[in-house]
């Protein structure tokens, strides 16, 4: 049977495709080759090894015991031959540690939701066509997405509103992104004109609109901006060495500083130096409690996050 059939109208012969025949499909919709899968598939396992196999690597060497580091001359540790979860109890245990944990797990939290708030809030304002004052502050928006305000003139603002040696001094200076807002505020725009509208009609206001339409239809981007938002608040380190004096109110990141890129000894008794594990457990072990919190909350915001990437990529 061939592809084409004709019929004839009258005096003229019209061709016709058949049912059978079927468009092209363009090439990137095409099965790839078993060549072509079996490089994806190479790639991608280098991929994982390369990030497998150094954070394999820390968790190992923090929890092997003195033996299997002297056997490895001292370094990192790929298969400890004997395994002691001494150095996660020393370092529980002296307090220093657990408290820089807590503090950047408030800092995270509290710096996130508000981040987020005021994100939400000047990102629907500027996305709103008409609003009042709207042009200027989206001007300035993207006058801070090229240009730093500098560290000077930031800390000597810092300074004249007695944030120094306070948490607020880690929050308030950045708790807007510009580039975040620019990113939420294409989001918004991208939203059903017809639903504001016809919330309009039945008398919402504007934070109606934003409580009860658009915050609902924008998990993803919140999820996004939010994830960005909390690794930013949870690595804070310049700042918090910038701004923050006093030891008892170091972050996270600057503990692991002090014991990792220091070299600082870890231990309640210095006395009893034997009774502590190796230090290259103690350091990689304050590591991986660094590294854990990230860990644990990026699976329940994967499938937000995947989406939330491809914001702004497609039009129409």
């Amino acid at each position: 049977m061939t592809t084409l059939e004709q019929s004839t109208i009258g005096d003229d012969i019209v061709p016709r495709k058949s049912k059978s025949a079927s468009p092209k499909r363009p090439p990137w919709q095409e099965k790839p080759s078993p060549i072509v899968q079996a490089a994806k598939f190479l790639a991608l396992g280098i991929s994982v090894l390369l990030v497998i196999i150094p954070f394999w690597s820390v968790v190992a060497t923090s929890i092997a015991d003195q033996k299997t580091i002297n056997d490895s001359g001292g370094g990192m540790v790929m298969f400890p031959k004997g395994i002691s979860f001494q150095a996660y109890a020393t370092v529980l245990s002296g307090g220093v540690v657990t408290r820089a944990t807590v503090i950047s797990i408030l800092i995270t939290v509290v710096g996130t939701l508000l981040s987020l708030a005021a994100t939400a809030g000047l990102a629907y304002w500027l996305s709103r066509p008409g609003a009042a004052g709207s042009k200027p502050i989206l001007m300035l928006v993207l006058g801070a997405v090229l240009f730093s305000p500098g560290l000077i003139p930031s800390y000597l603002v810092v300074k004249q509103f007695n944030l120094l040696d306070s948490y607020w001094s880690l929050i308030l200076p950045v708790l807007v992104n510009a580039f975040n807002v620019i990113v939420m505020r294409a989001f918004f725009q991208e939203l059903p004109q017809e639903l504001f509208e016809s919330a309009a009609i039945d008398g919402a206001s504007s934070a109606t609109i934003l409580f009860k339409i658009v915050l609902p239809l924008s998990k993803a981007v919140m999820a996004v901006i939010g994830l960005f938002y909390a690794v930013a608040y949870w690595n804070a380190f310049f700042n918090a060495l910038l701004y923050i004096q006093s030891t008892d109110k170091w972050p996270m990141a600057l503990v692991l500083r002090t014991y990792v890129v220091n070299q600082t000894s870890i231990g309640a008794d210095q006395n009893a130096v034997e009774a502590l594990p190796p230090q290259l457990s103690l350091q990689m072990a304050i590591l991986v409690i660094a590294i854990v919190p990230i860990l644990v909350v990026y699976p329940f915001l994967q499938r937000h996050f995947a989406k939330g990437v491809m914001i702004g990529a497609v039009k129409g």
